[in-house]
């Protein structure tokens, strides 16, 4: 259901931040094409459920491709694109009701298509934060849709996977009947919010 997710997840690079959050000593990843860590990329969403509490969710399946130039932030792309078949509800008693497979495939709710996200602008906002810019396709309509990242820093080498990473955080917010999902609104939220952690790795790693 995640609008710019995404992360995915999601994610550009800003120039000054590059030296002033990489451990210091630590020399700063080169540009280059990285891809998201699948054991270090987190896709989480929430919406209001019944005005009793905000019901959380997960995708686990998000990969993205970010090309990332950390001299010229503003120049870096990133692509994502999430399996909705990838979803985790921890529904409970899934031997008597597949929740996760009919959220993922009904008709109703993600209809089984792959979520998109495709940069088209990046935005540089501080020392260490900016706005992606996008397109977002799910349930096969595509919108524009903003992540709001922070770049947490970069090495050249991991000390454990012994390669270049690079990591941010980001956050979003959409209405999901925008992308025509509006089944069981206002009862089910209509507002999406999404939280992405990931780090990048140089692709081919």
């Amino acid at each position: 259901m995640p609008r710019s997710i995404l992360l995915a997840l999601a994610i550009a690079g800003f120039g000054q931040a590059v030296s002033a959050t990489t451990p210091p000593g630590t020399p700063p990843a080169p540009a280059g094409v990285y891809v998201a860590d699948p054991a270090h990329t987190s896709v989480a969403w929430s919406l209001d459920h019944s005005g009793l509490s905000h019901w959380t969710a997960r995708f686990v399946g998000a990969k993205a491709v970010l090309d990332w130039k950390p001299e010229e932030p503003a120049a870096s792309t990133l692509r994502v694109e999430i399996d909705p078949r990838s979803l985790r509800t921890d529904f409970p008693f899934p031997e008597e009701t597949d929740f996760d497979g009919m959220i993922a495939g009904s008709e109703d709710f993600l209809a089984g298509k792959p979520i998109v996200f495709v940069s088209d602008s990046i935005e540089v906002t501080g020392e260490n934060t900016g706005l992606v810019h996008g397109d977002l396709t799910m349930r096969g309509e595509t919108h524009p849709a903003t992540l709001a990242v922070t770049f947490n820093g970069s090495m050249a080498e991991h000390p454990f996977a012994k390669v270049a990473k690079v990591g941010f955080s980001a956050t979003a917010s959409f209405d999901r009947s925008d992308w025509g999902l509006d089944t069981l609104v206002p009862l089910i939220g209509d507002r999406i919010d999404v939280t992405i952690e990931t780090q990048f790795m140089p692709e081919g790693s």
